[in-house]
C-alpha cells in the first residue's frame, strides 16, 4: 500500500492506493501548530475507523506547499509508519521544466500537471490545469510533455474575506452560486460578484492562454481543487473535473522513483 499526502495552505490531503486503486482519502485542515505526535493521533484514527492496519503501508510520499507542516508530517510518518517519505520536487517528477528556476515551481502543481498529462494528454494538444485552491492556479504543459509555466491568481475566498476585512459595511458570505445574476439582496450581489467574477476571469485567462499558445486545436483543460465542483461547471472550455489529480500524481511519481532504483 502507497500512502500519497498533499500539504497544502488550507488542507492536507491524504490517500491510500492499493495497486492503481485509490481505496481511500481523506481531507485535514493543514494546522501549522500541529505536532508530529497530534498529526499521528489524528491518521492513525482515521485509519482505525476505515479498518486499514498501519502496517501495511509500503510507502509514503509527500508533497508539500507548507514548509512548517512538511518537518512534522515526515516526522509523523518515520515514527508512526516506520517509513521514509519520498519528497516531491523539481527533480524527481520525470516532467521537464521550464520555468526560469525550477525549484520555485510548487510540488503541487507539478503533481498535478504529471497527472494531467497521464490521464488526460492527447497528441499535439496543450493542457491547461485550473487548481481551484487557496490560490488560483493555471499550469501549461506542452504537446511535448513539457511544463511551461502558468498564472497565479488570489483565491475566491481570500477575494471574498478581503472584501468583507476591507468594506466595514460587507458581511462574510459563502462562495455558492447564486440565484439570480443581479442581486436583490447585499449577499446576493456579493455573491454574485465573487462566484460569476471568478467564473469570468478563469475563462478570460483560458482564453488568452489558448491564443497565446497558437496551435490549431484548443487546449485541453483540466479542473481540481477545494472549490473546483463549485466553479467548474459554470466555467466554458473545462473538459475534466477530478478532484484526486494530486494523489494520482504523487501515485505516478512514486512508481516513476521506485522503478527508477529497481
Amino acid at each position: 500500500m502507497l500512502l500519497a499526502i498533499d500539504v497544502g495552505n488550507t488542507n492536507i490531503a491524504i490517500g491510500i492506493f492499493l495497486s492503481d486503486e485509490l481505496t481511500v482519502s481523506w481531507r485535514l485542515a493543514s494546522a501549522p501548530e500541529r505536532t508530529a505526535d497530534e498529526l499521528w493521533v489524528i491518521v492513525s484514527r482515521l485509519f482505525a475507523e476505515r479498518g486499514v492496519d498501519t502496517d501495511l503501508i509500503t510507502g509514503v510520499i509527500l508533497s508539500s506547499v507548507v514548509p512548517t507542516v512538511t518537518e512534522s508530517v515526515a516526522k509523523m510518518v518515520e515514527q508512526g509508519f516506520g517509513q521514509q517519505v519520498l519528497h516531491v520536487d523539481s527533480s524527481n517528477t520525470g516532467l521537464p521544466i521550464l520555468y526560469e528556476n525550477p525549484n520555485e515551481v510548487g510540488a503541487d502543481r507539478l503533481v498535478n500537471s504529471v497527472a494531467a498529462r497521464a490521464l488526460y494528454g492527447e497528441v499535439g494538444r496543450f493542457l491547461i490545469v485550473v487548481d481551484f485552491g487557496t490560490a488560483t492556479t493555471f499550469d501549461v504543459i506542452s504537446t511535448a510533455g513539457e511544463y511551461l509555466g502558468g498564472i497565479i491568481c488570489p483565491g475566491v475566498e481570500i477575494s471574498a474575506d478581503a472584501l468583507f476585512e476591507r468594506a466595514a459595511r460587507l458581511p462574510r458570505v459563502d462562495i455558492q452560486r447564486p440565484a439570480a445574476l443581479i442581486g436583490r439582496t447585499t449577499v446576493g450581489a456579493m455573491q454574485s460578484g465573487l462566484f460569476y467574477g471568478y467564473v469570468a476571469m478563469i475563462e478570460g485567462i483560458i482564453e488568452r492562454l489558448n491564443s497565446s499558445l497558437s496551435h490549431a486545436q484548443p487546449s485541453i483543460c483540466v479542473a481540481t481543487g477545494g472549490l473546483a465542483e463549485k466553479m467548474a461547471p459554470e466555467v466554458r472550455f473545462i473538459d475534466h473535473v477530478n478532484l484526486n489529480l494530486t494523489l494520482v500524481g504523487l501515485k505516478l511519481i512514486w512508481e516513476r522513483n521506485v522503478r527508477g532504483q529497481e
